[in-house]
């Protein structure tokens, strides 16, 4: 289940903080145009995900999940999901743990 958790973080380096103290992989970054879609998948690994920019919705079993500057999406090992980036696109910075 995805879920969206703590305070806004706003820059890549609040991020790259975050991940830090939770001791997450090494993070990358990556941005999608308006309207992007990545088809259902899942991981074997839990994602914490944080948009810097723009828009992205996460469509789960459970409903959908927008997240705009500043949200946190974690999604637990096995979690069904797709993507739709939102009208300006999206930046995003994301790790696993």
């Amino acid at each position: 289940m995805g879920a969206i958790q703590g305070g806004p973080v706003r820059t890549e380096a609040e991020a790259m903080a975050v991940f830090a103290a939770e001791g997450c992989s090494a993070p990358r970054s990556w941005s999608n145009g308006p309207g992007d879609r990545y088809g259902r998948h899942d991981h074997a690994f839990h994602k914490v995900l944080f948009c810097l920019s723009g828009s992205i919705v996460f469509h789960t079993d459970e409903g959908d999940i927008e997240l705009t500057r500043g949200d946190r999406l974690d999604l637990v090992p096995g979690t069904p999901h797709s993507a739709t980036v939102g009208p300006e696109g999206c930046e995003c910075v994301e790790a696993s743990r």
